[in-house]
């Protein structure tokens, strides 16, 4: 499961059919469109899958999550741990959700592979934070500029060196970015907030309609992580480029990225690293049963300090860091090597026969 992408046709999936396990795909009410993404909702919707699964009788569930999906998981374990009258029952702008009376089954072990820290937490490190105008996106401030040779960006694909004064003002800049478009969100929900309350007291159908009409950010430049320019910070086997491309420089101003459109209630549930709480590293706090997570050493979001810390926040007894080569999306680090989708896939299946069949 994913809180966004389409998993029906994983390769994953036909990877453990053909080692004998049974596989579930499930998506969110936010597949494909995640413009009103609600990770408080999507929690909702595991519940409905495991509730399903549970009632098939099925020997053992073993959630697995890939990318984003891991922190799903992991952030439905740290509720459904919780009792009920301690579960959520609101999304960060206010949306009420039932938690507390959704049945949540605890899956029987754990899966995470190529997790990243959370999409919030993802977005503040790959989002521009030299833009300085948020209605203009060519603007620029040349001193936080990732792609000014000045800052010690190299054309590609040599790998830039940026100096560590550099690296430090980036992503405090970059924190300072997310803030700012916190409050335009956090500015905007309570304006929908006040037409609701004057609608609810005066019956004026105009401000009904001011309250349903959606407001909608456009998030200018987020593929800008000095990690996917730079080859010697955090270093991994990751090829030059980012998720989207081998051009970052290029693909930073179109319109590939995360988060690149959404909505004020999405952002702060989803990709805003002040207010979600899909946060890998606080969500696994629950994740007591068997785990396995799976670093892929060509990474390209989830990178090996970031692994080692997720790892580490684990609580389970019985648990497994294994690292494999291949590229976030289950690709081959290198031509004629095996997948990082193959490789993950026997790591999984050994691990599954060692915990849950007889």
């Amino acid at each position: 499961m994913h809180p966004r992408e389409d998993v029906t046709h994983h390769p994953q999936v036909s990877q453990l059919l053909d080692q004998g396990f049974a596989v579930w795909t499930q998506g969110t009410r936010s597949m494909n469109n995640d413009m009103r993404l609600l990770h408080e909702q999507a929690v909702l919707d595991v519940a409905a899958g495991q509730t399903f699964l549970e009632e098939q009788d099925f020997e053992s569930r073993v959630a697995l999550g890939h990318s984003g999906g891991a922190t799903l998981f992991a952030f439905y374990q740290e509720q459904a741990g919780l009792h009920a009258g301690e579960r959520l029952t609101s999304a960060p702008d206010g949306t009420p959700v039932d938690l507390a009376a959704a049945r949540m089954p605890m899956p029987d072990g754990s899966i995470f592979m190529a997790p990243h820290p959370g999409q919030g937490v993802l977005l503040q490190r790959v989002i521009d934070p030299s833009i300085t105008d948020e209605s203009d996106p060519t603007s620029v401030d040349p001193s936080l500029d990732a792609f000014d040779p000045a800052n010690g960006f190299r054309p590609a694909p040599d790998s830039s060196s940026y100096a560590p004064e550099f690296v430090e003002r980036y992503r405090a800049a970059q924190k300072a970015r997310v803030h700012r478009l916190d409050r335009l969100a956090a500015e905007s929900v309570e304006a929908t907030r006040h037409h609701q309350d004057l609608a609810a007291e005066t019956g004026n159908e105009a401000h009904r309609r001011r309250a349903l009409t959606p407001d909608i950010m456009i998030v200018h430049r987020t593929d800008a992580d000095l990690r996917s320019l730079d080859l010697t910070i955090d270093p991994n086997r990751r090829p030059y480029g980012s998720l989207f491309g081998r051009r970052p420089d290029l693909g930073n101003h179109g319109f590939a990225g995360f988060c690149r459109i959404t909505t004020p209630s999405a952002w702060m549930s989803t990709w805003s690293a002040t207010t979600s709480r899909a946060n890998f590293v606080k969500n696994v706090s629950a994740v007591a049963s068997p785990t396995l997570l799976i670093e892929l050493t060509g990474d390209q979001a989830c990178f090996p300090a970031d692994a080692r810390q997720m790892y580490a926040a684990l609580p389970a007894l019985d648990k497994k860091h294994v690292r494999v080569a291949g590229t976030h999306f289950g690709g081959a680090v290198a031509p004629g090597e095996p997948t990082g989708t193959e490789l993950a896939a026997q790591q999984i299946g050994r691990w599954l026969k060692e915990r849950f069949t007889a």
